[in-house]
């Protein structure tokens, strides 16, 4: 059974399928430089956060950098392209933990998501909602739910029409629905996403 074919017996989504088809997703190669660019790119806008990348980029001849280039970055020349102090430090710790433990791409294709959640988590400035979107669009996998992602909220609230005060009760009617889309999440999300950004 396609994703289509079984998140279309929620009558909410049939609507957004028609509206958004044939939803892809893809592996990604360098999950290393991908995680970088996530750190990069929170909490800014996407246009603001694709010149950042392009001067990161630059820093190593507009060549995608091995972990040990962004490693060897001196952190003012992380801080001089636009990052925070924080976000300079994160992206070096993504690129330090990639020397010490491997972060091969066949290594993560390999693992499940929750292996991949437990393998990155413990890397400092990695949060739950980096690996959510790492597993959705880097790894391709087909049934992640990122309940603490904004525009899921806002979608989901406004498509069920759920209060948003509480955010408790919130969460616990998001899984009720969400568990219903098993195990075709992630197209789910990416619908919820597009409802929200054609408002």
């Amino acid at each position: 059974m396609s994703y289509q074919e079984h998140l279309q017996k929620d009558k909410k989504l049939r609507k957004l399928i028609t509206q958004h088809p044939g939803l892809k997703l893809q592996k990604r190669k360098n999950i290393c430089l991908y995680l970088c660019a996530s750190i990069i790119s929170q909490q800014l806008s996407t246009k603001v956060a694709d010149i950042i990348y392009n001067r990161f980029l630059a820093l190593y001849g507009s060549k995608e950098p091995t972990p040990q280039q962004i490693a060897d970055t001196p952190h003012e020349d992380l801080r001089k392209i636009g990052l925070s102090n924080a976000k300079a430090n994160y992206v070096k710790n993504v690129a330090n933990y990639a020397l010490a433990h491997g972060m091969e791409d066949k290594k993560l294709y390999k693992m499940s998501d929750e292996e991949v959640m437990q393998f990155l988590l413990p890397i400092k400035g990695v949060g739950r909602w980096t690996v959510e979107m790492l597993l959705m669009f880097a790894l391709g996998r087909e049934d992640v739910f990122a309940i603490d992602d904004l525009g899921i909220q806002q979608g989901i609230c406004g498509l069920y029409g759920i209060d948003a005060t509480n955010k408790k009760e919130m969460k616990e009617k998001m899984l009720q629905i969400a568990n219903k889309w098993k195990p075709y999440r992630t197209y789910a999300c990416m619908l919820m996403w597009r409802s929200k950004d054609a408002k």
